[in-house]
């Protein structure tokens, strides 16, 4: 089960919880998990069966390059982080 931790954004959407843990094996999984535990969560997070531009995610210790695909250990931690830019 992934531990997932959400942009400050969803934290309402999710009852204000701190991470939530998540059943699935791959980072699409948890997502449409998620979206049935928390409806709305999914358009947040997902556009155009990807990641949302100018979000990241960080499955474990490193940022995903498999997107949606990434496969997950059993309690992986899942950090959906806005981008930083600048200069």
């Amino acid at each position: 089960m992934a531990k997932v931790f959400l942009p400050y954004q969803l934290k309402k959407a999710t009852n204000n919880e701190d991470f939530i843990d998540v059943q699935g094996k791959t980072l699409r999984e948890v997502i449409d998990n998620l979206e049935e535990m928390f409806p709305g969560t999914k358009e947040h997070l997902v556009e155009e069966e990807r990641i949302k531009p100018g979000l990241a995610a960080i499955c474990g210790f490193s940022a995903t390059r498999k997107g949606l695909l990434q496969e997950l250990e059993p309690d992986t931690e899942v950090h959906f982080l806005p981008s930083i830019a600048g200069g």
